[in-house]
């Protein structure tokens, strides 16, 4: 008899009832409640909530930030404490904390160096993804003499050169102004595309997260809890014309009836 043999894809991140508490002002206060969701290998999550619902939270949960973390959490099928979960994802947060001092190429390759690799070899390797990343003829360039997306710029490729099979970005365009927030968003997507990272984005805009995600999870107000998830069944390559249509608007709907902003619901034609 021929045996069968199926292959179960194992979630590249997956967190299991997790709760989280803090102290403010000398009261505890229940931040997450009993969130659990998987992130496949090589999906594009996005984490959509108000502000307070513990979204940013999470993300320092899955890095290994935040200890007093209840629940599971666990990488590639295997449960990490917080500690072990450290180094384990490449974060990226709102400010770009790109180090004054260091020219753009170094503040990339800082990324390399703090994994071992020595300083001159990380050099060389943050320089060949410069033209890939739009930052060509910018090496030498400091902080202080890049526009906000061009630094946004540096601190992505800084966190992709860690090489990390996670990525977790918070609001990485939240301080651009509209247009630049656009560049970005579009030339992001053609980044993941070509690299097919797992990644958790924290986002406060529908449309980012519908234009740029595979599936979209809403959280409720403090404590956050998953109140809904909208998958985005967009083909690849994406581009900003999908913003038109009415899938589009369907998922638009959905998500801003899961996070109350409509006084009545809308109904949209299937």
């Amino acid at each position: 008899m021929t045996g069968v043999h199926s292959t179960i894809s194992v979630p590249q991140l997956e967190l299991r009832n997790v709760s989280a508490r803090y102290v403010e002002r000398g009261d505890p206060l229940l931040a997450l409640s009993d969130i659990s969701f998987q992130i496949a290998d090589g999906e594009f999550v996005a984490l959509i909530g108000p502000s307070g619902s513990g979204k940013s939270t999470l993300l320092d949960i899955v890095s290994g930030l935040f200890p007093e973390a209840a629940g599971t959490v666990l990488f590639g099928g295997v449960p990490l404490s917080f500690g072990d979960r450290v180094g384990g994802s490449a974060y990226m947060r709102q400010r770009d904390l790109l180090l004054p001092w260091r020219s753009a190429l170094d503040n990339a390759a800082l990324a390399l160096e703090i994994h071992g690799v020595p300083r001159r070899d990380a050099r060389v390797l943050a320089a060949n993804r410069f033209s890939e990343f739009g930052l060509s003829g910018f090496e030498d360039a400091y902080p202080g003499q890049l526009s906000g997306g061009m630094r946004q710029r540096v601190a992505f490729l800084r966190t992709m050169l860690a090489d990390r099979p996670i990525l977790l970005l918070d609001e990485p365009f939240g301080a651009l102004d509209a247009l630049n927030r656009v560049a970005m968003q579009a030339w992001l997507i053609e980044i993941w595309e070509a690299e097919r990272r797992s990644v958790l984005l924290v986002t406060h805009d529908i449309d980012e997260a519908i234009f740029l995600a595979d599936r979209v999870i809403v959280l409720s107000s403090r404590p956050g809890k998953v109140v809904h998830v909208e998958p985005i069944s967009f083909s690849h390559p994406r581009r900003r014309s999908l913003l038109t249509s009415e899938a589009f608007f369907r998922s638009r709907s959905r998500l801003a009836e899961a996070l109350g902003l409509l006084d009545e619901p809308v109904e949209v034609a299937s």
